[in-house]
């Protein structure tokens, strides 16, 4: 297990600034705003050989009729728990807040080591800043600029990695050299190859996505809440679900474009988007008491667009009366009709608060995955097409030309892409391009995945 180091504080005084300079990428939102980081984040950190988990957290506020506080306090209390390392962190501008005292007697209770961060130090001449910090009791504090990265950052860091395990076993020489076998080394890079599978929960607004990921997780990962919009950035955890890990990201609602604000909500929305990009599976949740809008089916092409194995998933199942296989296979038939960019998806009828179906949506999943893996023999798929062809011969130009395809051939998986050789491929028609897709999933599957068809032309 690697170690944890959590960052806490009240709202706006830097946290995900600082935690995006030390993994070095922009994955937190941040903004001038207070309350952007309501979730935990996690992201891996490497520094001076130390590979460790760091957690941004949501501002603590001790106001209950605030939003979001009392969720917001209970994921950082999550996080306190789990941390082995703790980055306290404050304003060094706006100077000591009360908040900051109640914070202060709350890692005081947790018995954890302490890092007191005074951020925003961002002249020399405000060095003197950190100085009242002293107040709260937990020892020196570390003077900082988190935006510019300098004025101690790397020695914070440098603070944070001695109280690992690894560190004082160097620092006593005691430290246990481990030989592995090449046989070990093999097995390790064939494990790393494969990796956790990634999924992205995507969607509108309040379809119960957070409430799914919560459940799939087993614990609170995310704050639930009948506000749309509350996650704001995407959320990864990582599952082991009958014995394969699973990544699972947690996205903002993607709203239509006209109803999203610039700012907060745009960012969100454009981390929702990405997340499509890096996910092996994108999981799109629709609520089954509510009809299919134009933004589902623009969140399914851009699914499709992606080339990602898709699985649909109709959320709120348990509210629909007179429930029967018949009003499913209907269901299911009218969700392929209007979402035609993701036809070839697996439709799942689940209840994120009644857990009905939940852990199907990990199984479908790897199914589709494993789908978008698949490589077909060169003789069977020209079979295929051969037979598909003398079914129904292609068309023909208005000057009388017929596509004539010669040889069929797949040359990559993720999504399956296959070239079609033909005498001219101007003449390929989008029409029977479909059908002899169609003809392939028939065939061969497919479940899940979409695939490519690429037509040469003879002289190309």
């Amino acid at each position: 297990m690697k170690n944890i180091v959590a960052i806490v504080g009240r709202p706006n005084v830097g946290k995900s600034t600082f935690f995006n300079r030390c993994i070095g990428a922009r994955h937190a939102i941040v903004d001038d705003s207070p309350g952007v980081t309501r979730d935990r984040i996690y992201h891996d950190v490497d520094w001076s050989g130390h590979d460790f988990l760091l957690v941004d957290t949501g501002g603590v506020v001790f106001d209950a009729n605030a939003e979001f506080a009392n969720e917001v306090l209970d994921q950082v209390k999550l996080a306190i728990a789990e941390a082995d390392v703790i980055i306290f962190m404050v304003d060094g501008k706006a100077g000591l807040h009360g908040t900051d005292q109640q914070v202060a007697n709350l890692l005081r209770k947790s018995k954890k080591p302490v890092l007191l961060a005074v951020n925003k130090i961002d002249e020399p001449k405000e060095k003197d800043n950190s100085a009242e910090f002293y107040e709260l009791g937990l020892g020196e504090p570390h003077g900082l600029s988190a935006l510019r990265g300098s004025g101690g950052v790397g020695d914070l860091l440098d603070k944070i990695v001695e109280f690992f395990p690894e560190k004082k076993k160097e620092k006593n020489g005691k430290k246990d050299l481990e030989f592995i076998s090449d046989e070990d080394l093999a097995k390790e890079a064939e494990e790393e190859d494969k990796g956790p599978l990634a999924i992205a929960v995507v969607g509108r607004p309040n379809v119960g996505k957070s409430s799914m990921i919560n459940f799939l997780c087993g614990k609170e990962r995310t704050i639930v809440s009948d506000i749309p919009g509350t996650t704001r950035d995407a959320i990864d955890t990582n599952i082991t679900f009958e014995g394969r890990e699973f990544t699972l990201i947690d996205t903002a609602g993607i709203r239509r474009k006209s109803r999203v604000d610039y700012g907060i909500e745009a960012f969100s929305v454009v981390r929702s988007i990405k997340s499509i990009g890096r996910a092996d599976v994108t999981v799109l949740m629709l609520d089954a008491n509510a009809e299919i809008t134009e933004q589902d089916q623009k969140i399914a092409s851009k699914i499709e667009e992606a080339g990602k194995a898709a699985v649909i998933v109709l959320n709120k199942w348990d509210l629909i009366e007179n429930k029967s296989s018949k009003l499913m296979n209907d269901t299911t038939k009218t969700v392929k009709a209007e979402l035609r960019s993701l036809d070839f998806a697996e439709v799942l009828f689940v209840s994120a608060l009644t857990h009905q179906r939940a852990p199907k949506i990990l199984e479908a999943s790897v199914r589709a995955y494993d789908e978008t893996k698949r490589r077909i023999g060169t003789g069977l798929l020209n079979q295929i097409v051969n037979e598909a062809i003398a079914l129904v011969p292609p068309p023909s130009s208005k000057r009388g030309k017929r596509l004539r395809i010669y040889y069929t051939t797949q040359v990559s998986t993720a999504p399956p892409t296959f070239v079609l050789f033909a005498n001219d491929g101007a003449l390929m028609t989008r029409n029977y391009e479909v059908y002899l897709e169609r003809k392939l999933r028939e065939a061969f599957g497919f479940t899940g995945s979409p695939i490519r068809l690429i037509t040469r032309s003879k002289r190309d």
